[in-house]
């Protein structure tokens, strides 16, 4: 079982951290396996508490109801990022860049 997965989402629109955007972990299958909403700081420390097996998985990222929120037009009503999670023994962290109009993510650590 995987040691900790975690994400981040910073708005780039104003260079905040993105509170209250809704993240969903599913399967390769497309099954929920969890969810959480980013806190104050724009980070879920960590949305898989049970762990994970080394498997591929997608975080979707309500960025429609979360720009919606703020009065802001957005392209992308979610941004869904999927990876492959290896090695579970070490922790992975999946940030997400996020404006309006584009998003950038990255393995971070």
């Amino acid at each position: 079982m995987s040691k900790i997965l975690s994400t981040h989402v910073l708005d780039a629109t104003d260079g905040t951290p993105a509170t209250g955007v809704h993240v969903q972990l599913l399967s390769s299958a497309g099954d929920v396996l969890a969810s959480a909403t980013t806190d104050s700081d724009g980070r879920i420390a960590e949305i898989a508490p049970d762990g994970l097996t080394a498997a591929t998985y997608s975080l979707v990222f309500a960025t429609g109801d979360y720009f919606a929120a703020r009065g802001r037009e957005t392209f992308y009503p979610e941004v869904t990022v999927t990876f492959v999670l290896d090695d579970p023994q070490r922790g992975y962290h999946v940030p997400l860049l996020l404006s309006p109009f584009a998003y950038s993510t990255y393995r971070g650590s």
